[in-house]
């Protein structure tokens, strides 16, 4: 699996998945097998005083019947509850180890960024682009539009267009597709590394 598979289903878990938010709360469950407990109880209580008084046995039968059924529905409630509470359990256990995984990814993606990072400004500096026209060429590596960049710089779009006509013809490159292509084939080749020197643009 991928870092960025794990990523994606740790943020899934974090999330909820719909079967988990959906699923009967042990809280739900306790309050009325608490209730249908007590019913018994007290329907049970009320039998016996019935039974010593002398009351029809028919009554008592009734009676003896809704005892049942609250008790049967009250055992049913605490299994529930009972399979409520080891999931829950087990949810935590799954949660804390997918936080533990992400903070790993993170710190794995840490270090891979700051290398690409470090290769990324290198070759700006083969490059000798100015302070404006590295900024531009990271927003186009992050793929804004012109327009886009325009508003996070406070600049106008043709300025944008200028700069980086500017990066493309210091590079060498035809354009934003040839400035992407540049970074992805030389610095994120396998064994790339920060300190592997990419070489000269191609035309």
């Amino acid at each position: 699996m991928t870092h960025e598979q794990k990523h994606s289903n740790v943020a899934t878990f974090a999330a909820g998945h719909p079967a988990d938010r959906d699923a009967v709360r042990p809280a739900a469950l306790a309050i009325p097998s608490a209730i249908l407990t007590v019913t018994a109880l007290l329907i049970g209580i009320d039998v016996a005083s019935d039974a010593r008084a002398g009351s029809s046995a028919g009554h008592i039968a009734l009676e003896l019947g809704i005892v049942v059924v609250a008790l049967g529905g009250s055992i049913a409630l605490w299994v529930q509850l009972l399979i409520a509470r080891r999931r829950t359990r087990a949810l935590e256990g799954d949660l804390v180890r997918a936080q533990a995984d992400l903070a790993r990814f993170r710190d794995e993606s840490r270090e891979h960024l700051r290398g690409l990072a470090a290769a990324i400004d290198h070759q700006f500096d083969r490059w000798a682009l100015s302070a404006a026209e590295r900024e531009v060429a990271l927003l186009l590596l992050k793929g804004l539009a012109l327009k886009e960049i325009a508003a996070a710089r406070e600049t106008s779009e043709r300025t944008v267009r200028q700069q980086a006509l500017a990066v493309y013809r210091k590079a060498g490159l035809a354009g934003r597709a040839e400035l992407s292509a540049f970074f992805l084939e030389d610095l994120l080749a396998p064994g790339a590394s920060a300190t592997t020197d990419p070489g000269v643009a191609r035309p």
